[in-house]
């Protein structure tokens, strides 16, 4: 079975039979393929991985994702297209968030901490070098589910 880079799927170069590894409980499919980068936050391998066909780099302990500025905006808007329960009034971030020091897993140098702009009251890592994003567990999900003035009224 062979994984192509922009695919979320392995195909069989023999048959032409293809296979979607399930879901996680957070929906991400987890490729199985392993990476040269390490996790930030837990220092073990990241793993290729999917979300709506939108290809990223997953930690399979921490459950944190690497995923490039692009991505991550697409992934957003895909998420929020398809949310079927209302909004969630997202609770305050830790302020101590913002003290934590990590590196890129791609280039090593070290991250900018920093509220996200957008909605969710979430605080994430970024690489501006490298173009990456950090999410940890469950930002992701806050920043689907925060109310937005985009989505006012649906």
């Amino acid at each position: 079975m062979r994984l192509d880079d922009d695919k979320d799927f392995f195909s069989c170069e023999y048959c032409g039979n293809v296979f979607f590894p399930e879901p996680n409980d957070d929906g991400v499919r987890v490729l199985g393929e392993p990476t040269d980068e390490t996790c930030p936050v837990c220092a073990v391998g990241l793993f290729h991985a999917a979300l709506l066909g939108h290809r990223f780099l997953y930690c399979q302990r921490c459950r944190g994702m690497l995923m490039d500025v692009d991505t991550f905006v697409t992934t957003i808007e895909d998420l929020r297209a398809r949310r079927e329960a209302p909004a969630e009034i997202p609770h305050q971030p830790d302020p101590h968030e913002l003290d934590r020091h990590i590196r890129c897993p791609h280039c090593h140098e070290e991250m900018d901490t920093h509220p996200y702009a957008g909605p969710g009251n979430v605080i994430i890592d970024n690489c501006p070098a490298c173009e990456l994003n950090w999410l940890d567990c469950g930002e992701l999900r806050r920043i689907v589910r925060a109310p937005d003035h985009e989505y006012v009224g649906e």
